[in-house]
């Protein structure tokens, strides 16, 4: 898809970024310091051995790329870099503010050799304000973006994910970045950008705007070990259930699109007889609000909570995952990597596969289980990209590949006098038939980057987000709904009537109207609305489409409907979050539906205007309508940075602190030596 030439500057902290562009086909040149990334002194390792050649970590996140040493402490390893850089489109680092600069590598050094570079840096809080400098790792990134104070147990310190995360959100937000500034250069003013990340404002994502909750007078939302407190209710909504060999996911909410779920959950327990027809029969649309307002007492919620504990406690993880499909339910287990592996829905979607690995003399060639691509495109399939090479040689750095026609030329440096305007993805059109949270919140960072987004919506059929808390000022109504509000901000909104034949005219005219369809239904919803990306592309050839949904289009699992906490379940993120000694609480939330996708796809969309006057060679055309799918849950694995068939026998992830966050000696960015940042 994508032919642009990318200088990865990163360490484990960003290195994610460079190879979501290397799975978009880009060619990404790996720059390591003397003596090799740090990120290959990160375990797990082969057959439990460490050695640089051998981190099962730095090949996950470096499949794809080529890789050089350089020493940029010395002047021939900054000239060399130099050189790349000005035939490269794009630069991602992760040093500390200002490292470069000392170096006389910095921002403007590189802006003046390459005018037409985008540079992008990811840091703990940004390359500039009060925290800039601030020593940081994972566990104080995730601290001070607000996410561990919702994740944990309200009686002890709150927590973080085992395996370091916050990074690679920062990573996922820094390649979809580069792609909207590639976007804008190649569609507007021809010249490249600084794009700054900041690893603390891209995780705090992941509070699923509870955070809001303060400044929006609802109180504040505290953490329960498997669900959430929410402010106004002295109660826990519980999401993490133990079963009989183990613990499930379970959706226990209400409202119109999660209420007919637990119907059909209570009525499956009543046959059971585990609660009578009372209890069964309860208003489990209306039933939230009742709690709210006083209707239906806490003390009923909570024996309607052990009446479901009771029931959960005598069936087992494949019995309930088993009639989650029969019975339509919101059910997923929560599961292990190992179990994981063996999916059969995960091997029907040929997710792992094995590829070939060539390292140095500490490492022989051998094969190993490595996870797919991120998401799935119908037109141009994403490769199967292969493992990261062995530790580099000090040989001449070039690029492999020839400068492409399509690849602007860098411009001249534009006048001053003339001020670039707009935002990235100005001109942009986008249908948003996106639900909940996640998929909105992918469509809002279009929106947020200037694309014109309009959201579809059903009156008869609220969002979720619209019917659950918290609300502003406790004021319990559908437009005051924090949630809703925050992921929808700065687009436009059209009610339609999907299950009726005009709303369905008036939806497709807006997708001929757009330039991008996005949507985050189960495969089932859009092909019954006759919306699907089949359907659609009768009226709109060259439809660009993005979909996501829980378990993908494809697999026995495709069917299944959920949410968030079901996709962690289900790619055994609820398994390593919690103390050792309790049961599994699970992350607050995990949004790994990566925002680089819609991203991704936007840049093949026709431009219908002139192209840049300064642009040499032909302006990039897509070819016919293209779709990409996405799947929440087995998608996740991809994250947690290891094989898992590949190391030492009985050792499992287990929920414990992560000694790489202790002080400790490895080399720096620029290879000298220092502590764990």
């Amino acid at each position: 898809m994508l032919s642009y030439r990318v200088l990865d500057l990163t360490d484990e902290r960003g290195q994610l970024c460079g190879k979501l562009l290397a799975d978009l086909g880009a060619e990404v040149l790996l720059v390591e310091p003397a003596g090799g990334s740090s990120s290959r002194s990160i375990g797990p390792f082969v057959g439990d051995r460490p050695g640089p050649d051998r981190s099962l970590f730095h090949w996950a996140f470096n499949r794809g790329k080529r890789s050089v040493e350089l020493d940029l402490r010395h002047a021939g390893g900054r000239r060399q870099l130099l050189a790349l850089a000005a035939e490269a489109d794009l630069l991602v680092e992760s040093f500390d503010p200002g490292v470069l600069d000392e170096v006389g590598l910095g921002r403007d050094v590189l802006a003046r050799l390459n005018p037409a570079l985008v540079h992008v840096a990811i840091t703990a809080f940004g390359s500039d304000g009060p925290k800039a400098h601030w020593p940081a790792t994972d566990l104080t990134v995730a601290a001070a973006s607000g996410y561990s104070s919702l994740t944990g147990d309200v009686d002890r310190a709150p927590l973080r994910i085992s395996i370091p995360q916050a990074y690679h959100h920062a990573a996922a937000d820094a390649a979809g970045a580069a792609l909207a500034a590639l976007y804008e250069r190649d569609h507007h003013s021809g010249l490249g950008q600084f794009v700054d990340i900041s690893a603390q404002q891209s995780y705090s994502v992941c509070s699923q705007s509870f955070l809001l909750c303060h400044p929006g007078n609802a109180g504040a939302a505290s953490r329960e070990a498997g669900g959430i407190r929410l402010a106004g209710l002295d109660t826990k909504v519980q999401l993490l259930w133990p079963c009989r060999d183990g613990q499930v996911s379970v959706t226990f909410l209400f409202g119109v699109s999660m209420g007919p779920f637990t119907r059909n959950l209570m009525e499956w327990v009543c046959e059971e007889g585990f609660c009578d027809e009372a209890t069964r029969d309860k208003d489990w649309i209306d039933y939230g609000t009742m709690l709210y307002d006083g209707r239906e007492p806490i003390s009923e919620y909570e024996r309607v909570k052990q009446i479901l504990h009771d029931f959960l406690a005598t069936k087992t993880k494949a019995e309930l995952y088993e009639a989650t499909f029969r019975r339509r339910l919101l059910i997923a287990p929560v599961t292990t990597m190992e179990e994981l592996l063996a999916s059969a829905h995960v091997r029907a979607r040929q997710f792992w596969h094995d590829a070939d690995a060539e390292a140095g003399p500490d490492m022989p060639h051998r094969t190993v289980r490595a996870a797919g691509a991120f998401a799935k495109f119908s037109a141009t399939p994403l490769p199967n990209t292969a493992l990261a090479t062995g530790l580099p040689g000090r040989e001449v750095p070039q690029w492999a590949s020839p400068r492409r026609p399509e690849r602007p030329a860098a411009p001249p440096a534009r006048p001053s006098a003339v001020p670039r305007t707009g935002r990235p993805l100005e001109g942009l059109k986008v249908a948003d038939f996106m639900w909940v949270f996640a998929g909105p919140y992918a469509s809002r960072v279009l929106a947020d980057l200037g694309a014109t987004v309009v959201r579809i919506e059903s009156s008869r059929r609220l969002d979720t987000l619209r019917t659950a808390g918290n609300f502003q000022d406790d004021k319990i109504d559908p437009d005051w709904a924090m949630q809703f509000t925050n992921v929808n901000a700065g687009k436009r909104s059209i009610a339609l009537d999907l299950g009726s034949a005009a709303g369905r005219e008036v939806a497709i005219d807006l997708v001929r109207w757009a330039d991008v369809t996005m949507e985050s239904f189960t495969p089932k919803a859009m092909t019954a609305f006759g919306l699907d990306y089949e359907s659609l592309r009768r009226h709109k050839p060259d439809l660009i489409m993005t979909s996501s949904c829980l378990m993908g289009h494809d697999g026995p699992e495709s069917s299944l409907a959920g949410f968030g906490t079901m996709a962690a379940a289900v790619s055994g993120w609820f398994h390593i979050t919690g103390w050792p000694d309790r049961l599994p609480c699970g992350p607050f939330q995990r949004l790994h539906r990566l925002r680089v996708a819609p991203v991704a796809v936007a840049r093949r969309v026709r431009r219908p205007r002139a192209p840049p006057t300064h642009r040499r060679g032909p302006v990039h055309r897509p070819g016919p309508g293209r779709g990409l799918a996405a799947a929440d849950g087995p998608g996740g694995a991809r994250l947690h940075g290891e094989r898992p068939d590949r190391r030492a026998p009985g050792q499992r992830r287990r929920r414990v602190r992560s000694p790489r966050h202790l002080p400790g000696g490895r080399p720096g960015p620029l290879g000298e030596h220092r502590g764990d940042r």
